[in-house]
């Protein structure tokens, strides 16, 4: 029991690495204040985002977590199992930015840096019950295991990543960047172009490789739907040991036996580098690896070495910006996080992470002396062209639901990720393919009836 625990315990990780306003009603994140700042070298401005944080005189203790000077807010992250600090590292570069700005109406925002270690989600959830405002900015692979605990305690989530089918979507959670969409595909715009116009040889020999958990082998079932409604024919669909594998031969040859030409792989992008060794090794080379997008870091182009260049690896990163656009928003970031947090590794994870403190700072800001989570949650979701000041795609907030259409593809070279030549058709990011509703159902996202209450619990 005790190995069978840690196999899916190591499994959820490996899954969180795959990653798998203004309260006007005018749901534009482009309106703002004088955009005024408390520092001489500091702009309170983000991309087309005016005034983010602000100096103020703000008074009273409206809700939890709210006082006179402060906000706490709590950030989810495993950094205690993966060592991977992105949620901290985010939370870090935002509040110190804007708390030297004055924070929010001159509030002061304090991060609660909550470690659910893999397997603590539920205790964590606990604390941040009894002592935040809202949660944001973060994420943790077993997500799903606090989503009762938050929806009892009518806690806000503006999440940077969500992972379990019971999160995705879930009441009181506003999501600000393109992620999963309860009930819909989030790759499947980007498969669609792989199979049916960059490599359509590719269409009649598709693979997917997961690692053996009941979290990933959902994800697995989800993306043979997604490849067979664009076209593709699933001629290899394996899975591999969750704690990873000595020795991926048995699976390269497979995969060459097969005739694989692209191939799905779910898992920590350190494993693929090893199965690409192998396939490189063996002198095969498929017409497309999608590595899934946290592969989207200096780390695995540095492992995969000369299949780097050798395989065709992409990845989608889903509407997000990629680091080397020329998005202003993207390029104040980075300044933001040489800044504040110059050792930090910008992730894709990281990135949605900004967007989400961007939004929840402008809708708090909007709220004034009464911040309490109707009001920064209803704030939120008046945004219907949320782009985090130009990080993302427009996201329709109010109206989630189908999801938007925009993705962009990077590929791998040995001298970092570049754009793929995938067409795009509004700035960088292609929006011309309707997303996919899923015709199966894979679970559903757990709302405040489950746990007996409604918005009038909200406070």
């Amino acid at each position: 029991m005790k190995k069978h625990r840690m196999l899916i315990a190591l499994m959820a990780i490996v899954l969180l690495v795959a990653g798998c306003g203004g309260r006007d009603g005018g749901g534009s994140e482009e309106e703002g204040g004088g955009g005024a700042t408390s520092s001489d070298s500091v702009s309170s401005d983000f991309g087309t985002l005016s005034d983010v944080c602000q100096s103020g005189d703000a008074k009273g203790a409206p809700t939890q977590g709210v006082t006179d000077g402060e906000i706490q807010v709590g950030v989810f992250s495993d950094v205690g199992f993966t060592k991977n600090s992105e949620f901290v590292d985010a939370a870090k570069v935002f509040t110190s930015w804007c708390n030297e700005l004055g924070g929010i109406n001159g509030r002061q925002l304090v991060a609660n840096t909550r470690d659910s270690k893999l397997m603590e989600t539920r205790q964590q959830m606990i604390a941040a019950c009894r002592e935040d405002f809202a949660l944001v900015g973060g994420g943790s692979a077993l997500d799903g295991l606090g989503v009762k605990e938050r929806l009892n305690c009518a806690l806000p989530s503006f999440p940077a990543q969500v992972a379990q089918l019971t999160a995705v979507g879930a009441d009181l959670e506003v999501s600000a960047s393109p992620s999963q969409t309860p009930g819909y595909d989030p790759y499947y715009q980007f498969r669609t172009w792989l199979i049916k116009e960059a490599y359509p040889e590719s269409a009649k020999a598709v693979g997917v490789i997961n690692g053996d958990s009941p979290v990933t082998k959902t994800i697995g079932a989800q993306a043979v739907e997604s490849i067979e409604a664009a076209g593709g024919t699933i001629v290899y669909n394996d899975l591999y040991p969750a704690m990873g594998v000595s020795d991926w031969t048995p699976y390269a040859q497979s995969i060459k036996s097969k005739g694989v030409k692209g191939l799905l792989y779910n898992g920590d992008f350190k494993q693929l580098a090893k199965l690409e060794a192998v396939l490189t090794g063996m002198d095969y080379k498929l017409d497309w690896i999608d590595t899934n997008n946290n592969a989207y870091n200096e780390q695995f182009i540095e492992l995969a070495g000369t299949s780097a260049d050798y395989q065709n690896n992409v990845l989608d990163l889903g509407g997000v910006a990629p680091l080397n656009s020329d998005e202003p928003a993207t390029k104040q970031m980075v300044e933001l996080f040489e800044k504040y947090a110059p050792d930090a590794q910008i992730t894709l994870p990281a990135i949605r992470a900004f967007s989400s403190w961007l939004l929840f700072a402008k809708a708090a800001a909007s709220c004034g002396d009464e911040l309490t989570r109707t009001c920064v949650l209803d704030a939120a979701k008046s945004e219907t062209a949320w782009t985090g000041g130009g990080l993302t795609a427009p996201q329709n907030l109010q109206a989630p639901i189908p999801p938007s259409p925009c993705f962009n593809a990077e590929k791998a070279t040995s001298k970092g990720w570049e754009p793929a030549d995938f067409q795009p058709d509004d700035g960088v990011y292609r929006c011309n393919i309707e997303p996919l509703k899923y015709t199966q159902e894979y679970g559903v996202p757990m709302t405040l009836a489950d746990v007996g209450k409604s918005m009038s619990d909200v406070k």
